[in-house]
C-alpha cells in the first residue's frame, strides 16, 4: 500500500475518533443550547469626494439661525475644499423637504444636513428611503442608523447676558421677543431670567421678564411691533430675542435715538453690534462650523457611516467652542464680549459671587462664569453620544487609591465633568406653561440635566410674565 493511501486512512481514523469522542462527551454532559448571533455591518465605500448639502428653513441672509448655519457650511467647505463639495437650499418648509431631498440625492449628495426642528419626521422618512445616504438633523431627537442629531445650545451664553441685564436695567422690566415657544426658546428665556435675577436681587431690583411670542422665526414686522409694545406698555428698557433678523436691535437703536433714553439689547445667534452700537451690550454667538468640521472629518475618516449613527447626538455647549457670548467678532477672529460703552459701568457695579462668596464687579462675574463654562475638559468627550448625556451634570468625582489604604495626591483631587457652576441648579421654582397654577420645584443643589433642558416647557416663577402672542 502506498504511503499516500496510508496517510489518507490515518487522517480518516483521527476524524472518526474525534467525532465519536465529541458525541460521547456531549451525551454525558448536561444538555445546553448555545445561540450565536452574528451581525454583519453592510459594506460602505467611502466616496473620494464627499458631497454635503444643507437644507435651511429660512433665507441665508436672515442674519440669525440660517445665516449662522451657512457661515458654518462655508468655513467647513473652505477648510476641506480638496475633498468636500457643498451646496444649500434655503427657505424650505417641512412639506417641501421630501422633494428637496429627492433632488439632492439624484444629484449625488451623500451627506445631508436638515436644519430645522420641523424637518425631523421627514428626515427620518427620507433616511429610510435612502439607507446609504448619511443624514444629520439639527435640534431633533429622532435618530436611525443613518441619521445622527446635533445641537449647539446657547443657554449658558443667555445666562451670562442675563447677569449684565440685571445690572444695567433701570426699570427692572426686561422684554423678550420669542419666535416660537419650543423648549429651546423656553430654556434660553429661563437662563436669561436666572442671570438677571441673580444680580438684580443683590442690587435691590425687582425683575420681571415680559415675553411676547410672535409665532415665526423670520417675522420682522411682528418683531418690531413686539419691541414697541414692550417699550410703551410694559416700561421695558432691556431686550433679548429669538427672531432671525436684526429687527429687534434696529428698533431698539431707533427708540434710543428718538427718545434719548438709554436702552439695552442682546443680539442673537450672530454678533449684532454693528446694527446698534449705542444699545447692544453683548449677545450669543454660535459657531456651527465646530460641529460641521467634526462630523465631516469623521465621515471622511470612516468613523461615521450610514450604519452607526443611531446614538450620535451632539449637545455642544461653551466648553466645545461651538458657543460664545459676545457682541462683535473683529476681523482677526477675536471677540468683543461686551460693548466698550458699557464696560466701565459694569466694572463699577459690585456684587457677591454666590459660589465663592467673593466680592467682585458684575464685569468680573461675567468673565469668571464664562471661564467656568469654557473649562470643562471631560465634558466634551461625552457630548456626542445620546447614551452618555446622563453623565454631563457630574461634579465632585473622586477616585479610589490604586492600593487600598495607601494615600496618594490624586485621591484628594476633584474631577468634574460638568462646569462647577450651572444656572439650572436649585433651588429654583418654575410654573408650567400649559397649567400656570402648577409649580415645579428644583431642590437646592439639584442640577437639571440634558433631558430636563431638552423638553423644558415651564418658566421661572415669578420672574417670567408671558404677555401673549402677536
Amino acid at each position: 500500500m502506498s504511503p499516500k493511501v496510508l496517510t489518507t486512512i490515518f487522517v480518516i481514523i483521527i476524524i472518526i475518533v474525534g467525532v465519536a469522542a465529541f458525541y460521547a462527551g456531549t451525551s454525558m454532559a448536561p444538555a445546553k443550547t448555545v445561540t450565536t448571533t452574528i451581525t454583519q455591518t453592510p459594506a460602505w465605500t467611502l466616496p473620494s469626494t464627499i458631497k454635503a448639502a444643507w437644507v435651511y428653513v429660512g433665507p441665508i441672509g436672515d442674519f440669525g439661525w440660517t445665516y449662522a448655519h451657512d457661515v458654518g457650511r462655508r468655513v467647513t467647505q473652505q477648510l476641506f475644499k480638496d475633498w468636500l463639495q457643498t451646496t444649500y437650499v434655503e427657505s424650505i418648509t417641512a412639506d417641501q423637504l421630501p422633494s428637496v431631498i429627492d433632488n439632492l440625492v439624484s444629484q449625488g449628495y451623500n451627506v445631508i444636513f436638515t436644519t430645522s426642528f420641523d424637518f425631523m419626521e421627514n428626515t427620518i422618512k427620507a433616511a429610510q428611503k435612502y439607507p446609504n445616504v448619511i443624514f444629520f438633523h439639527c435640534s431633533g431627537y429622532m435618530r436611525a442608523p443613518n441619521v445622527g442629531t446635533y445641537f449647539a445650545d446657547l443657554y449658558q451664553a443667555y445666562y451670562l447676558n442675563g447677569l449684565l441685564a440685571g445690572a444695567l436695567t433701570k426699570t427692572g422690566h426686561i422684554g423678550y421677543v420669542a419666535a416660537i415657544e419650543i423648549p429651546e426658546v423656553v430654556r434660553h428665556i429661563n437662563a436669561f431670567a436666572i442671570g438677571a435675577q441673580e444680580v438684580a436681587q443683590q442690587l435691590g431690583k425687582n425683575i420681571t421678564v415680559h415675553v411676547i411670542v410672535i409665532g415665526g422665526w423670520v417675522a420682522p414686522d411682528k418683531a418690531r411691533q413686539a419691541v414697541q409694545t414692550l417699550f410703551q406698555t410694559y416700561n421695558v428698557d432691556t431686550f433679548a430675542f429669538t427672531e432671525d433678523t436684526p429687527t429687534v436691535i434696529q428698533t431698539v437703536q431707533q427708540l434710543y435715538a428718538s427718545t434719548g433714553k438709554q436702552l439695552y439689547v442682546f443680539s442673537h445667534y450672530s454678533p449684532g453690534y454693528t446694527y446698534g452700537t449705542d444699545v447692544v451690550v453683548s449677545g450669543q454667538i454660535v459657531h456651527w462650523e465646530t460641529i460641521y468640521v467634526d462630523i465631516l472629518a469623521k465621515i471622511k475618516a470612516g468613523v461615521y457611516t450610514p450604519y452607526n449613527l443611531q446614538n450620535v447626538d451632539y449637545w455642544y455647549l461653551m466648553n466645545t467652542g461651538a458657543v460664545d457670548a459676545g457682541a462683535h467678532i473683529y476681523s482677526n477672529g477675536s471677540i468683543m464680549y461686551i460693548n466698550p460703552k458699557f464696560v466701565d459701568t459694569l466694572k463699577s457695579i459690585m456684587v457677591t459671587d454666590k459660589v465663592t462668596g467673593m466680592k467682585m464687579s458684575v464685569y468680573d462675574l461675567f468673565m469668571e462664569r464664562m471661564r467656568e463654562f469654557q473649562e470643562a475638559p471631560l465634558l466634551e468627550n461625552i457630548q456626542e453620544q445620546a447614551n452618555t448625556h446622563v453623565y454631563e451634570t457630574l461634579v465632585g468625582l473622586k477616585i479610589p487609591p490604586a492600593k487600598p489604604g495607601v494615600s496618594e495626591p490624586a485621591t484628594e483631587w476633584t474631577w468634574n465633568v460638568a462646569p462647577v457652576f450651572d444656572p439650572f441648579t436649585g433651588p429654583l421654582t418654575f410654573w408650567n406653561i400649559s397649567n400656570p397654577s402648577q409649580l415645579i420645584n428644583v431642590p437646592a443643589g439639584a442640577r437639571l440635566g440634558h433631558d430636563d433642558l431638552w423638553s423644558m416647557q415651564y418658566y421661572l416663577y415669578p420672574v417670567v410674565h408671558r404677555v401673549g402672542a402677536i
